[in-house]
């Protein structure tokens, strides 16, 4: 088997490993590295050999970008402090905490080299967290703390992590210059995500076609990620940036088809980058455990004492946060989104699992410093941090659905029924205003106007039923059986016409281009049918 071979097992193992996890409860990214581990245990699968720097830049914007979409900058800036406590706060907590135990324990590893190992086993990963907490049913305040932290983290970890490793490499190091580069990256991050949403918003409303804005989404990520990293600034922060902007100003309304094909799109981007990421991190063990040369055991110990850091550190961290953040959060009643009981809190703590950025930031090591001597402790850096990955990722991940039902941590559906019967009420009074608007500008005839009334009532009661009496429950229902017999039935002749099309395209003479556009049509009939 080939590296080409093995990267379309990989795509193939994303798509099946989706419905297969749902079945079973558990993370599809889980799956996807427990079957990287079994491919790297079969002899006829060859090692990978993806260069380090390529992983971070080809893998995190486009599943950044796509985790993005789920979240608003309104959510991001009630849930600041939260985020903060986690993004920023924890990751320096856990990266010294990591660092003086590694340096410790790690007979020969330098004070820097042991911030670098804190710094890229400090951040929790983004997909890995996205992906968990979306299939359990948290309450949504915890999965936005979970995304916000994710989405975060990662660029207060890089940002360390490269200020470790050039002070190993070139063997001096300045607090006022990595304060100074902290700063100065995050600036430029943000103004380069800024420029590239406003210029990308700019082209969307000129190229119209929605085939051609989804492409010029799908470059967005990657042109914030490497314009901001030759500019010296956090590729992740210029994604995110230029990610919320677009979020928040590029979405046009009435874009229906554009919006559809592009949810979807983002969709398959994120299973199949996702599960080839995690797919990776599981074969990479093949490379991994040929680092111990004879010391498995040795360096296995240096690891368990890692995790535990890792892992006591998030919890002895989570519990106090939580609380302060609640205090807080009476004292000044703000909008935001905090773990509200200790059980909340102890199931983020499990939620902590490292992915993607780990990976790729411990396989970026420099073979080299600057003096031509061997980076100092890296083999046993990359072995600590996978065992750190392996342990979080697959053992938490594992076991995290059984503790959610354990503490019996579950969404207040009511809550989310009765947002969903507002919004619907709200969708529905905005219809009738605008027909009211229509009524006084144009002369309609009755039995059209009181057809659309109801059509308008419709728009709300489609949504949320729950919004109706039961009187009008029944009148409801009765139109909306023969509003389904009327799209079967629609549904059959445009399935009709669409064979005919079809059968014509094998017809001596027949344009493809033709059929083509013509078929188009008649999709996109059927997509706006009522």
């Amino acid at each position: 088997m080939d590296q080409l071979a093995l990267l379309f097992v990989l795509l193939l193992g994303a798509v099946v490993t989706v419905p297969l996890g749902d079945r079973l409860g558990l993370p599809a990214p889980v799956l996807m590295t427990i079957g990287g581990v079994i491919l790297a245990l079969v002899p006829a699968v060859p090692n990978v050999e993806v260069p380090p720097e390529f992983i971070l830049p080809l893998v995190l914007p486009p599943l950044l970008y796509a985790s993005v979409q789920r979240t608003s900058w309104r959510q991001f800036a009630a849930n600041v402090r939260p985020i903060l406590l986690l993004a920023v706060a924890l990751v320096f907590v856990t990266t010294a905490a990591v660092a003086a135990v590694a340096n410790a324990v790690v007979p020969g590893l330098p004070i820097a080299a042991a911030v670098a190992l804190g710094a890229l086993v400090a951040p929790p990963d983004p997909v890995a967290a996205t992906a968990v907490a979306g299939s359990l049913g948290l309450p949504r305040r915890m999965v936005s703390i979970l995304e916000g932290e994710g989405l975060f983290n990662d660029v207060t970890a890089i940002v360390l992590y490269h200020v470790a490793v050039a002070a190993v490499v070139s063997g001096s190091f300045s607090w006022p210059d990595a304060l100074g580069e902290f700063v100065l990256s995050a600036v430029v991050a943000v103004a380069v995500g800024l420029a590239l949403g406003w210029i990308t918003h700019r082209l969307m409303g000129r190229l119209g076609d929605a085939t051609l804005q989804i492409g010029l989404t799908l470059l967005v990520p990657f042109v914030s990620y490497v314009v901001a990293e030759e500019l010296q600034g956090s590729g992740v922060l210029a994604v995110l940036t230029a990610a919320l902007f677009l979020a928040e100003y590029a979405s046009d309304a009435d874009d229906v088809l554009g919006r559809l094909a592009g949810h979807t799109f983002w969709e398959v981007v994120d299973m199949l980058v996702t599960g080839v990421a995690f797919g990776l991190i599981g074969l990479e063990l093949h490379n991994v455990f040929g680092t111990a040369k004879g010391r498995e055991w040795e360096m296995a110990g240096w690891a368990v004492v890692v995790v535990a850091v890792v892992v006591g550190v998030r919890l002895v961290w989570l519990l106090p946060a939580g609380w302060l953040a609640k205090k807080l959060h009476r004292r000044r009643d703000y909008d935001e989104e905090i773990p509200m009981s200790w059980r909340e809190s102890v199931v983020m703590w499990w939620a902590g699992m490292r992915g993607v950025a780990s990976v790729a930031l411990a396989l970026a090591i420099p073979l080299q410093t600057d003096a031509g001597e061997p980076f100092p402790g890296r083999d046993q850096i990359i072995f600590i941090a996978f065992a750190v990955i392996m342990a979080t990722l697959v053992c938490q991940g594992l076991t995290l659905p059984w503790l959610v039902r354990r503490l019996g941590v579950e969404a207040d559906t009511d809550a989310g029924r009765d947002a969903e019967r507002q919004l619907a009420i709200r969708a529905a009074q905005a219809a009738k205003r605008r027909l009211k608007e229509i009524q006084e500008a144009e002369e309609l005839a009755e039995d059209l106007v009181e057809l659309l009334h109801r059509r308008a009532y419709d728009v709300g009661a489609r949504i949320s039923p729950d919004m109706v009496d039961e009187e009008r429950r029944e009148a409801y229902a009765q139109r909306v059986q023969r509003l389904h017999d009327i799209q079967r039935i629609q549904r059959e002749m445009m399935s009709a016409a669409r064979h005919e099309v079809l059968a014509a395209r094998s017809e001596p003479g027949s344009d493809p281009e033709i059929v083509d556009r013509v078929l188009r049509h008649l999709d996109v009939r059927s997509l706006r049918s009522p």
